[in-house]
């Protein structure tokens, strides 16, 4: 898949001062990641910790939170991992599936589709 970035609207929970951010779409991360410095400026504080497999085999434990994206007229609270302050923005897998979206790898775009109900 080709790599691309979308614009997205992030803000704390309850929606107010929204800050528009230019994040890379990216399926292959679990969770959205935005630096921890652009989610302090939005009040939003680690509400939990994981661990996470980095590309070069390594595990480290990395702050959650929660905060609200806005994308193509969709919104969802989604959780949030907090990234180094020079962390790329990412938009994760779990954020795009909330939100009912998949990726066009060839127009380099996201799409809305539809959730599979078991």
């Amino acid at each position: 898949m080709g790599v691309f970035n979308c614009q997205i609207s992030v803000s704390s929970l309850d929606g107010s001062d929204p800050l528009e951010i230019d994040a890379t779409v990216d399926t292959g991360a679990t969770y959205t990641v935005l630096p921890s410095a652009v989610l302090q400026e939005l009040g939003i504080s680690p509400a939990r910790k994981g661990i996470f497999e980095m590309g070069d085999g390594r595990r480290i434990e990395m702050d959650i939170g929660e905060l609200r994206v806005r994308i193509n007229g969709g919104s969802v609270v989604t959780p949030v991992i907090f990234g180094s302050d020079d962390s790329a923005p990412l938009l994760g897998a779990v954020t795009l599936e909330e939100l009912q979206l998949a990726v066009d790898p060839v127009a380099g775009r996201l799409v809305p589709t539809h959730s599979i109900w078991y």
